[in-house]
């Protein structure tokens, strides 16, 4: 199924009340956005240049810490759908569970896909997909076993979309020769709060970067991407800043679930994930006070949750979950 949190207006239709009353933690975005500011009038009226897509892919580059390419997309979503279309279709592993538009993508483009419990069982496979940290239950995999798992496979695909706050996991950042069937995607919107600019990274050797510049066309992103992402890339006292909110914000929330008798699954600084005793229920009590939550058809028992973003969505919560507890 592809499904995926965010569904605002689909949980208001069935519990009630307008989507503007309801506190969304059904996405793992962070909810304190990076402070966008005034922009020229330019990236509203020009296509952005070569030389402007450049000035973007450096930032990430040098934000990222790789010496691989690095190619803007429109989200990282938008990668994961031209990723099929970079070999002839044959077998595709996925590292499960996991997002689930990377299965797919590479079913709906002819791919026959396998899923696979293990890290082990990815090899030998035309095409593999890990996701590092993993959406939804944040298992993690050292870079360096990624970087060996590429010998082993036809492509490899490693979806860091929620690895900012953990930089160190990035396999992107390792030194040393770069594998030329390796393809890292990065996530600009998550971690910056800004998912509705549309922007994100495949970073790659030389030669896959050509292959998807090819196929993306010469205007990947909007002059507004451009102009935004370059600003906050090189901010590094924001990013730093936000990586310890995060953690701290991602402590408090285990704690608020812990007390409600959930048990912590695992996550991300961007979101968590619990196992209850009834997911659906745990979501309908959640739904009674407009707090939207995300539940998975795979699994009876995890629900995850994002992060409020101020004094009053934590003040919801506790309310909520202190009355779920009861």
């Amino acid at each position: 199924m592809r499904d995926h949190g965010g569904d605002l207006q689909a949980a208001a239709a069935r519990y009630g009340g307008d989507s503007s009353d309801w506190l969304d933690l059904s996405t793992g975005i962070n909810p304190v956005p990076y402070p966008v500011g005034p922009l020229p009038a330019e990236a509203w009226t020009r296509l952005p240049e070569r030389s402007s897509l450049t000035r973007l892919e450096r930032a990430a580059a040098q934000r990222y810490a790789t010496n691989l390419e690095v190619v803007a997309t429109a989200g990282a979503q938008a990668a994961i759908q031209l990723v099929p279309l970079l070999r002839a279709p044959g077998q595709a592993a996925v590292l499960t569970p996991t997002y689930n538009e990377h299965a797919a993508a590479l079913r709906a483009a002819g791919w026959q896909v396998a899923d696979c419990r293990d890290i082990a069982g990815l090899g030998g496979s035309d095409l593999a997909v890990v996701v590092n940290p993993n959406n939804p239950d944040g298992r993690r995999h050292a870079p360096q076993a990624l970087r060996q798992l590429a010998d082993r496979v036809g492509v490899l695909v490693v979806d860091e979309s929620f690895v900012d706050p953990d930089p160190a996991l990035s396999v992107a950042s390792l030194a040393g020769p770069v594998p030329a069937n390796l393809i890292v995607l990065r996530s600009f919107g998550k971690f910056y709060g800004l998912a509705g600019l549309r922007l994100g990274f495949a970073l790659c050797a030389p030669g896959m970067a050509t292959q998807l510049r090819d196929r993306i066309g010469p205007w990947p992103v909007s002059g507004l991407a451009v102009t935004v992402a370059v600003r906050a890339l090189q901010d590094t006292g924001w990013a730093q800043r936000t990586t310890t909110r995060l953690r701290a914000d991602a402590t408090r929330l285990d704690a608020l679930a812990q007390a409600a008798g959930w048990q912590v699954v695992g996550g991300t600084p961007l979101f968590r994930t619990y196992h209850t005793p009834d997911a659906g229920e745990a979501q309908a009590t959640l739904a009674g006070q407009r707090i939207w939550s995300r539940i998975f058809p795979y699994s009876r028992h995890w629900i995850r949750l994002g992060l409020p973003p101020d004094a009053s969505g934590w003040s919801r919560l506790a309310s909520a979950l202190t009355a779920a507890r009861a």
